[in-house]
């Protein structure tokens, strides 16, 4: 069986992770979070990426796509292989920019299956003061205004012409995701009831 994925996007703090965790709650999927996956892989004792990953994500940029391709594939195998009704993941902030899309497209063409992308839609006003709030209690190293509007402009020039390539060809799924938590997913729900 294929793994069945839906790209899950939105600025810092659309409440992408907070809205996979729902979704998780009630549907049959598993999340994965694109940069969870580089933290954690970051903090891994002896990894040959940590130091990497971590000058990438002090400077608010995107990992090398190998790297975050290579961790969403051994994440999705893992889970496959411990449970095969396990096969329809939320990929959570990723890909990022065209050079993720490509590099997913060469690698897992032929091994996963892209549904749609939930695209998150949330003002950057929003999305700083949500990433702030964070920041207070959740430990993040970018969580920070600095790192915040350098996220927000590599989101606007990378991530808004992945959305826009996406939306062409029919495959996006908006959320207003300037609400509340429950009446975004309220959205949400709608839309997983009809896709399947």
């Amino acid at each position: 069986m294929k793994p069945q994925v839906v790209f899950v996007l939105g600025g810092p703090g659309a409440g992408k992770g907070t809205q996979c965790a729902k979704i998780v709650e009630n549907y049959n999927y598993t999340h994965l979070s694109a940069g969870d996956l580089l933290r954690e892989e970051r903090g891994r004792k002896g990894s040959e990426f940590g130091q990497l990953i971590d000058t990438y994500i002090k400077e608010g940029k995107i990992v090398p796509v190998e790297i975050t391709i290579g961790l969403l594939r051994r994440a999705m195998e893992k889970t496959m292989q411990m449970d095969m009704e396990k096969y329809r993941f939320l990929i959570d902030g990723f890909p990022r920019n065209q050079d993720n899309l490509e590099g997913w497209t060469t690698v897992m063409k032929d091994k996963a299956d892209v549904k749609f992308v939930l695209f998150f839609d949330c003002s950057n006003e929003v999305c700083i003061y949500r990433c702030l709030e964070r920041g207070k209690s959740s430990g993040r190293t970018d969580d920070n205004r600095e790192s915040l509007e350098k996220r927000i402009q590599t989101y606007l020039q990378s991530t808004r012409p992945i959305i826009e390539r996406y939306e062409k060809e029919g495959k996006v799924r908006r959320v207003d995701a300037s609400r509340s938590v429950d009446q975004v997913f309220a959205d949400v729900r709608s839309i997983l009831d009809k896709e399947g």
